[in-house]
């Protein structure tokens, strides 16, 4: 910062012609400015003014060293400026990451509204479950299901994740279930995590272990939400998945909820991004876009719509 104020320093005693005049318009005295100079002459080993009692003259070395101070200072002035006015009205391009699921049910729906509401913000957005290391990547803001821990980051929590079991009208038509005791005696339409290779384990809402002849119920396994939506939305059997893969298939009424919804405990749905003092206006008018949208769809930090369905059975 002393450089940065002897170069200001310097730049106004050129433009005003004296010590006087540059301590008049900084705010300052001669003598701040005079030793402030000399500090630079002894760094550069060159002198920069000619001094005498009427006025100052520039040297050779400081008219070159004049042209690289105006430039520098005028394009920091600039960007200065310019970061100004974009924390006032949010622009620039904004970087998403999101998972494949949530990121195509949640998420998805509401960029063309954001992108109405602030049509200065270009969005970059890609999609991925795996894991991505936001600031080395230069993401501004991910959003990641399951669970997430890096001293880094901010974490804000969405929602809970709620898991429901469903089927097709017309499997359930075919094949009532009359209860939890009869779920191992169904076809089942599994989930597998493409990073591990392992079926996500079934939740139920009574407390109790899942029976051992239920949890290997795998009749036909996918790696994709919307293809565990769609097989089981054909009437190929029943499926668990979490609140937000299932929304618009019930709304639809391609699938029917069985029981009541179960909050995996220690998993929910976070919005993360960089630590930093200074939140840019683009990110935080995003944060609120979000927020205050899933809030209109009944989706808080510790609600789901989910929990408002009444079910076939009670567990």
């Amino acid at each position: 910062m002393d450089k940065f104020n002897s170069l200001k320093m310097f730049l106004a005693a050129h433009d005003h012609g004296s010590f006087g005049a540059a301590a008049n318009a900084l705010g300052t005295d001669p003598s701040t400015i005079s030793k402030s100079i000399t500090r630079l002459e002894e760094t550069l080993e060159y002198q920069l003014f000619y001094r005498s009692t009427r006025k100052l003259q520039i040297t050779e070395a400081g008219r070159t060293y004049l042209e690289t101070v105006r430039r520098v200072l005028a394009e920091l002035d600039t960007c200065e400026n310019r970061l100004i006015s974009d924390n006032e009205t949010p622009s620039g391009t904004l970087r998403l990451n999101l998972p494949v699921s949530y990121g195509r049910s949640n998420i998805l729906p509401l960029l063309p509204a954001f992108c109405r509401q602030y049509p200065d913000i270009k969005l970059h957005v890609t999609f991925s479950d795996e894991y991505v290391d936001i600031i080395e990547q230069g993401i501004d803001i991910s959003i990641r299901s399951g669970t997430v821990a890096d001293s880094r980051l901010v974490m804000q929590k969405l929602s809970p994740m709620d898991f429901l079991i469903v089927a097709a009208p017309d499997y359930l038509k075919a094949n009532p279930v009359s209860g939890m005791d009869q779920l191992a005696e169904h076809r089942w339409i599994r989930f597998k995590f493409k990073q591990t290779g392992k079926l996500m384990p079934m939740l139920l809402g009574n407390g109790d272990r899942v029976p051992p002849a239920l949890e290997s119920c795998s009749d036909y396994v996918v790696d994709d939400g919307k293809a565990l939506v769609d097989l089981s939305a054909a009437g190929l059997g029943l499926m668990q998945a979490p609140h937000f893969v299932l929304r618009k298939a019930l709304e639809e009424g391609r699938l029917v909820t069985l029981f009541p919804a179960t909050e995996a405990e220690g998993f929910s749905v976070c919005m993360l991004y960089p630590k930093r003092r200074f939140l840019p206006a683009k990110v935080a008018v995003f944060i609120d876009f979000v927020r205050q949208s899933l809030s209109a769809m009944n989706e808080t930090s510790g609600h789901t719509w989910a929990r408002d369905i009444t079910p076939l059975h009670q567990w």
